[in-house]
């Protein structure tokens, strides 16, 4: 049996720093409670990618029996030469029930004490941005009361 090669490279590619609304939830439905958080405005800053978030994106979730989050968020980074970079990013929150509780308090919980993981993808017309619609990258992020961060790392 051949060895498996090493994984691929994680390249620091931006951060992000998005305001967000209140939760509104749509109750239980099947595999959980469906809601939703309205995406605001926000900054984009790294080696790669700068510019700002457009306001309107949505964060869908379903907050599962099991306590894990399902995240399906959809926005839009204008970048700092006006060009629109569609983001599309799936992934799961979770940890133990406590910190759990804390999160949705609003309360400040550091990132190492959850997982909060995504895989991001891109979409854009703009020629100068065409490369992002070859990418994946994952999100490390971080939920505080009124904000997210997220980390984005390009998938080498």
């Amino acid at each position: 049996m051949n060895p498996m090669p090493p994984p691929p490279a994680l390249l620091p590619m931006t951060h992000i720093d998005c305001q967000v609304g209140a939760v509104v939830t749509l109750g239980s439905a099947p595999g959980g409670e469906r809601r939703y958080v309205p995406l605001g405005g926000g900054t984009v800053s790294g080696p790669e990618l700068n510019g700002s978030l457009v306001e309107g994106g949505v964060d869908w979730q379903v907050n599962r029996a099991d306590g894990a989050l399902e995240i399906a968020a959809h926005y839009v980074i204008r970048a700092d030469d006006g060009a629109l970079i569609e983001v599309r990013s799936e992934g799961l929150r979770h940890g133990p029930p406590e910190v759990m509780q804390r999160l949705a308090r609003g309360e400040v919980v550091g990132r190492d004490e959850y997982f909060f993981r995504t895989l991001v993808r891109f979409t854009t017309g703009a020629p100068q941005w065409a490369h992002l619609n070859k990418v994946m990258a994952i999100a490390c992020g971080e939920r505080e009361a009124s904000r997210v961060r997220l980390d984005l790392y390009r998938i080498a």
